[in-house]
């Protein structure tokens, strides 16, 4: 029996994720929630935005929701609005050609994206995206509201902190860390630890001047 769902984000990343779910037997895709006022009741792509996300808050039967929002902050403060009702619920969504293995460990809320491998003892916190055909190596540890863009690839042993977005492209060797509320830029190399917030750019990484 396919059970229905709410996609939050009627934009670029909330269509890919609506085409992932509808590449999957047992969701049905109820509408878009956005509150972009001025895209209300519009179809895109076939489906219907039908509110924004107070019109979630009252929801008093169970209620599957996927938030489809790159930005780790705007995901996190939406879900800090929800959170409070308990009738609202938050799967991870993974792609039907995924690769992962059952030894992974996961929170609620993540989407992996297509073509997209996780090996082996992986831990996986709340929120996370993992965009299309990324690489995860074993023994990855993900906290929690990080967006992997397209084609990174993470080697073994590496930890990434909260609210971190890691550009497309990105290579990560094995065994570094990275702060919380870190940006890297697109193909870039992470070749040491990073230990401060901030936006790092380059091949190897360097943080930016502000």
């Amino acid at each position: 029996m396919m059970k229905d769902i709410y996609i939050i984000g009627a934009s670029g990343f909330g269509r890919e994720v609506a085409w992932l779910l509808e590449e999957l037997s047992e969701w049905n895709i109820k509408g878009f929630i956005d509150d972009n006022e001025t895209i209300q009741g519009e179809k895109i792509n076939g489906i219907t935005v039908i509110g924004t996300v107070d019109f979630l808050l009252g929801r008093k039967e169970e209620t599957n929701v996927v938030i489809a929002i790159g930005n780790p902050s705007v995901r996190s403060m939406i879900y800090e609005k929800l959170k409070f009702n308990n009738n609202i619920l938050f799967p991870n969504i993974i792609a039907k050609n995924v690769r992962i293995d059952k030894t992974i460990k996961m929170g609620i809320g993540n989407i992996i994206c297509s073509h997209s491998i996780l090996t082996v003892n992986i831990e996986l916190g709340n929120f996370n995206h993992v965009n299309l055909d990324c690489t995860v190596g074993h023994d990855v540890i993900m906290n929690d509201f990080i967006t992997v863009y397209p084609s990174v690839n993470i080697s073994g042993n590496v930890e990434i902190g909260n609210y971190c977005e890691i550009g497309t492209g990105t290579q990560i060797i094995q065994g570094k860390s990275i702060a919380d509320n870190v940006i890297i830029g697109a193909g870039a190399g992470v070749v040491k630890n990073i230990k401060e917030s901030g936006t790092y750019v380059g091949c190897p990484v360097r943080r930016m001047k502000v």
